[in-house]
């Protein structure tokens, strides 16, 4: 059985993710996508390979998209996951030392153990900048409730 959180901390294991612009890149990947399927299937001057290069291209603008849309950060009681668009690092509590927002980030950096930042693309102020405050600072507590970190919002 879990214990709960402290005060102010939120339950583990969470996601933090930029749900809005995730919403917007599947959203206009699937429309493209469509767009492009029954575009192929009504012009009559198109031929069958014609037809599969407007499908492949609709499948491929969907699947960057959706590669945009991957980011994120999974926080639980052993430690941090970093998602960004190629790579995935888990990571101990004690290796975050600080987590950092500052105003015109693009998204949070974490400071680590071992003199190095990596970017948590997961939690950007880009649409959502309130919701990526909040994320952060919870972050943030957690950090410094799991591990030796400190940071700057």
């Amino acid at each position: 059985m879990s214990t709960p959180p402290p005060a102010g901390l939120p339950q583990l294991p969470v996601t933090f993710r930029p749900t809005r612009t995730r919403i917007v890149l599947l959203s206009l990947g699937a429309a493209l996508f469509t767009v492009l399927t029954v575009m192929s299937l009504t012009l009559s001057t198109l031929t069958g390979g014609d037809r599969a290069t407007f499908i492949g291209t609709g499948l491929l603008f969907f699947a960057a998209l959706a590669v945009l849309s991957r980011p994120k950060v999974v926080a639980s009681e052993e430690g941090v996951t970093v998602v960004n668009l190629a790579t995935t690092r888990r990571l101990a509590w004690a290796q975050v030392v600080r987590v950092n927002l500052r105003a015109g980030d693009a998204w949070v950096h974490l400071d680590l153990s071992d003199g190095t930042s990596l970017p948590a693309m997961g939690i950007q102020p880009g649409v959502a900048k309130q919701q990526a405050i909040a994320d952060a600072r919870a972050l943030r507590a957690l950090a410094e409730a799991h591990g030796t970190g400190s940071s700057t919002t």
